[in-house]
């Protein structure tokens, strides 16, 4: 059972001091940024808590967010990579010997699929990933999702989609092994109960592991994918999409 934010507030809000948050669906408003937004970035800055952004969004497009948001940093492709605020290398989290031969078996994967659902489509950042291989999941049902799923998984593969796009990755690769990963790294004072986990819907599935991160909460819209969910939120808000994430940071940062 999914519990209203205002629990959070009322027993582990002044414990935060870490916002690990997804960004389409969670952070924009019909795919953008807002105003709101960044005053809540310098809300939760102020506050003394810092934010880390867990996307399924390629290397490229990540790469440039860390320089201009007030962030500490922000995992890339579903746990594929991360760029630390200020650092210009990534660090990979996902082993990769050999990136010309991975990104091929996975068009090659892709081409497979595309003999099942001829009408899938690369996504336009495609050809800024290095982790893993992308297409658009509109037009797509649950059905259709599922049997992609059982197919990538027969060649190998891992498979996860998001409100914007379907992802082929390693099998291993997911945002909560990523993030982890980080936290171990660079936060390595912080416990996971200091650790806020925040997203929307089926590639934010892991961070909604309780086993792993005992504190999670989803935008009102992850209501939407309740039933194709294994780890549900512990805590919901009562906002959609960004205003949700607002809603959380004015939360945090009054109790703090």
């Amino acid at each position: 059972m999914v519990a209203p934010l205002s629990e959070l507030i009322a027993t582990n809000a002044h414990n935060i001091r870490l916002v690990a948050t997804d960004m389409d669906g969670t952070l924009t408003q019909n795919g953008k940024f807002t105003v709101d937004l960044l005053q809540a970035f310098a809300n939760l800055a102020t506050a003394g808590i810092e934010v880390l952004i867990v996307t399924g969004r390629s290397a490229g497009w990540v790469s440039g967010l860390t320089n201009y948001l007030p962030i500490a940093g922000a995992i890339a492709e579903n746990g594929g990579l991360f760029y630390h605020s200020g650092c210009a290398t990534p660090l990979a989290l996902t082993a990769i010997p050999d990136v010309t031969s991975h990104r091929r078996k996975l068009a090659q994967c892709f081409q497979q699929l595309q003999t099942e659902f001829p009408q899938i489509r690369e996504s336009s950042d495609n050809c800024f990933r290095i982790t893993d291989w992308t297409f658009d999941v509109f037009g797509l049902n649950l059905v259709q999702l599922q049997k992609l799923a059982e197919l990538c998984q027969n060649m190998g593969w891992g498979f996860t989609y998001s409100n914007v796009q379907c992802h082929i990755k390693p099998i291993e690769q997911n945002k909560a092994a990523g993030l982890l990963q980080v936290l171990h790294k660079h936060y390595p004072k912080l416990t996971v109960e200091q650790v806020v986990t925040v997203g929307d819907s089926p590639n934010d599935e892991s961070l909604f592991d309780t086993s792993k991160f005992p504190v999670s909460v989803g935008v009102s819209n992850v209501l939407h994918y309740a039933k194709q969910l294994a780890y549900q939120p512990i805590y919901i808000t009562n906002a959609p999409e960004v205003q949700g994430f607002c809603e959380l940071a004015q939360s945090l940062s009054k109790a703090s």
